[in-house]
């Protein structure tokens, strides 16, 4: 049950399908939330029946505070019919209840597609996931529908080049041991013959289905045939019937919902109505009470007078004016309550009752209070007894209700490792420091893993996966798995079919298809231009994007409008900005052609778009120094010349080569990771605007053997978050390095001699 009754103590079976021990070996008691179901039982709430044998009396219905029909759902058949409700979230109930309400004056119009934006599907104590889609909406639409159920699994890395598939949620009602048995019979069969090993991992905390991969396994592929020749992948028909004032009725989730308030407006009347009663009644007995204790010493001598009770009672019922009732009650009044505090109390419960008959009146007349209160009931379930969704939800399928609709709109960070560990995280979690702080842990990565690229996405947006073969895989960014600013992530292969030996080389991301280019940059320094429409449908299994040479990889993928300028620079410090026309749109089989003439050893290290929003170009080298360049500096040439010089090559010998090169805005924020894992962010303007013939500043204090692997430019930050770096003495900042005299070669061969500034014994 997603919501159990019953709290067992002892072997109550299992998962397995393990037997429960016989009834003398455990105990069991009504769970918590079980008591919802019973309570205001006593008030008159529902009609009761004879039992079997009609020696007892039972009742029709509970009065069901809490709507159990719909959160634990319920499996059954009969004659010429069968039920089948799957259970549901307490929280997501309780919010279509409150919608409902808050909308009962246009019942009418309420759509199932009104209700789904809070029940966004059945909810399985087992968890998994639901292939929704349009079956989904139907089901809720109509009542009837079967619904696409598959296990939770995760790719794991267990040695060397060697991947496993990790079992960790099962399709409900599914025996976890037929599961294991139907996969050896598969392998011994020949039908799975890429699996190596399989073993059940499961504890106390938690299921762990360990299958273990070949070396030449695809796991995407694997993990496709598993589902389909196991229940690891099953089909769960749902069949809304339930008895609807005592007649078999298919019912919508909206006619469910009503029918659940309607019950609940009946009880709450009925209970009203059993209270109503017991307080005017109880009003009439202190009535007389108040009566008698004003005339308390005639009361005293009538009832010593008197014969025997019953003539004191005939006599005071004259003599007050009091019902039979009343006068019973006085009779039967102790001498303590003749006492001035006990008469008080009497006064003030009197009061009370008087308020509280006032009260259930008030709510008997407006049907909209007991509305209200139906409401304010589920709501305070819903907090009291309320967890999270246990099953995700998968609703590509179905255009109209996309998995979108349910996803937070913020700016991520997108990490792909060296070792192909990828993970999302929100840019928030890296806050922003000062320029040459020693920065955040970014990554808990191994010794010989590093971040290899990043990329800033809004979590809505198509990131495109371009690998060293030349091919392009797509997901939308809320299909990364999200992880904390600490997590490792999660093997790339396990949510991209990539074929083995392929690795991520360059990743890019875009709202729409629509309109725009695509220009591509190899590190070879081969350049081509493809049309952004011709990636609008990427099928799983990829598709190319450019073919490439041998030694050479795809390692920049940017997007212009057809106006735009490229801009490249080198490792080695060299670089080239022409527009983007020189560049003719090819197909995505062309290789492209050359970009930039590159020197003996050299290499790109950055490729970027200029237009007329930006104006500054960021480099940052291998050793954490960097500036900020204005782009005016860099004159448009023509393409696959060698260019002008960037940085110089003292400053490449101090700082090392240049990892990444980006053009900016002037509010731009920079996230900085490195090879050991460390992740700073920190704003543009920090940096200092020197240029082309400077050397630069120090970025961030890396460790001894620590260099930087990867930047991507964020979008900024509110000020208030922004921290100062460290102490310089504390971070060992060193003062800024400008040399505004270095030789700097054109094109043209044109040389401008500039005087060097002396450089101090510390900076030397």
């Amino acid at each position: 049950m997603r919501y159990p009754l019953v709290d067992g103590q002892g072997n109550f079976g299992s998962i397995d399908g393990d037997s429960p021990a016989a009834m003398r070996y455990t105990e069991a008691r009504l769970a918590a939330i079980a008591e919802e179901l019973l309570v205001d039982l006593n008030m008159n709430t529902v009609d009761w029946t004879d039992n079997f044998d009609g020696s007892l009396q039972e009742p029709t219905v509970l009065p069901a505070r809490l709507p159990n029909l719909l959160l634990n759902g319920s499996s059954g058949i009969a004659v010429g019919m069968a039920t089948n409700i799957p259970p549901h979230n307490l929280r997501e109930i309780a919010a279509a209840v409150s919608y409902m309400i808050d909308h009962y004056d246009r019942f009418e119009e309420i759509s199932v597609d009104d209700l789904m934006q809070f029940v966004k599907g059945p909810d399985f104590p087992t968890g998994a996931t639901i292939l929704g889609g349009e079956s989904l909406r139907e089901v809720y639409a109509t009542g009837r529908g079967r619904l696409i159920v598959r296990a939770q699994t995760d790719i794991e890395e267990i040695g060397r080049e060697r991947q496993a598939i990790v079992v960790t949620e099962i399709p409900y009602q599914i025996n976890k041991v037929g599961v294991i048995e139907r996969l050896a019979q598969l392998v011994r069969d020949g039908k799975l013959n890429e699996i190596s090993d399989l073993r059940d991992e499961s504890d106390r905390k938690g299921m762990r289905i360990v299958i273990e991969l070949k070396r030449t396994a695809q796991p995407m592929k694997v993990l496709n045939q598993i589902y389909k020749h196991t229940a690891l992948q099953s089909t769960f028909g749902v069949q809304m019937l339930a008895l609807v004032d005592g007649e078999p009725r298919t019912i919508s989730l909206k006619r469910a919902l009503q029918i659940y308030i309607e019950h609940r407006r009946e009880v709450i009347r009925r209970r009203s109505e059993f209270e109503l009663d017991r307080a005017q009644a109880r009003a009439h007995i202190l009535e007389g009470y108040l009566k008698a204790l004003g005339g308390l010493d005639d009361v005293i001598k009538t009832i010593r007078e008197a014969a025997d009770s019953e003539e004191a009672r005939d006599n005071l019922m004259i003599l007050f004016d009091l019902s039979e009732a009343q006068a019973r009650a006085i009779l039967d009044l102790q001498l303590r309550r003749i006492a001035a505090l006990e008469r008080q109390k009497i006064e003030e419960e009197y009061q009370q009752v008087t308020a509280q008959i006032a009260h259930l009146r008030d709510l008997l007349a407006h049907p909209h209070k007991i509305l209200a209160l139906i409401r304010s009931d589920v709501n305070q379930l819903a907090e009291k007894f309320g967890d999270e969704r246990r099953t995700r939800l998968d609703m590509n399928s179905y255009e109209g209700f996309d998995e979108a609709d349910f996803v937070r709109d913020e700016e991520v960070l997108i990490s792909i490792t060296q070792r192909g560990y990828i993970k999302r995280s929100p840019s928030a979690l890296y806050r922003t420091q000062g320029r040459g702080g020693r920065g955040v842990t970014g990554m808990a990565t191994r010794e010989e893993d590093a971040v290899e690229h990043l990329l800033s996405a809004n979590s809505l947006s198509h990131v495109l996966f371009f690998t060293n073969r030349g091919k392009v895989y797509a997901l939308r960014s809320f299909q990364i798995p999200a992880t904390d600013r600490n997590g490792k992530g999660t093997i790339i292969t396990g949510v991209i079919g990539l074929e083995p030996d392929e690795a991520i080389t360059a990743l890019t991301c875009v709202d729409d298809f629509d309109s725009g280019y695509f220009v591509m940059c190899t590190q070879n320094g081969k350049i081509k231009r493809v049309k952004i429409s011709d990636f609008a449908s990427v099928r799983a299994n990829g598709l190319i994007a450019m073919s490439l040479d041998e030694d050479d990889r795809l390692r920049w993928v940017k997007r212009t409008t057809g106006n735009d300028a490229i801009l490249i620079i080198t490792a080695r410090g060299w670089s080239i900005r022409f527009h983007e026309d020189d560049v003719r749109v090819m197909g995505r089989q062309a290789m492209g052609v050359n970009a930039i003439r590159l020197q003996e050893g050299d290499r790109l290290a950055g490729v970027d778009v200029v237009d007329e929003s930006v104006s500054e170009l960021l480099i940052v080298t291998a050793r954490g120094y960097g500036k900020r360049i204005p782009l005016e500096e860099y004159r448009l040439q023509a393409r696959y010349g060698m260019g002008l010089r960037t940085l110089g090559q003292k400053a490449i010998d101090r700082f090392g080569e240049i990892v990444s090169a980006h053009t900016l805005h002037e509010d731009d924020e920079i996230t900085i990771i490195t090879r050991e894992g460390m992740a700073l962010r920190t704003r543009a303007e920090s940096i200092r605007l020197v240029s082309r013939a400077a050397m630069g500043v120090r970025l961030i204090n890396l460790g001894r053997h620590d260099r930087v692997v990867s930047v991507a430019v964020v979008e900024a930050s509110a000020p208030e978050h922004v921290e100062d770096a460290e102490d310089d003495s504390a971070n060992g900042h060193q003062p800024d390095v400008d040399l505004d005299a270095l030789t700097v070669d054109s094109l043209n061969g044109e040389v401008v001699d500039m005087e060097e500034e002396d450089l101090g014994e510390d900076e030397e």
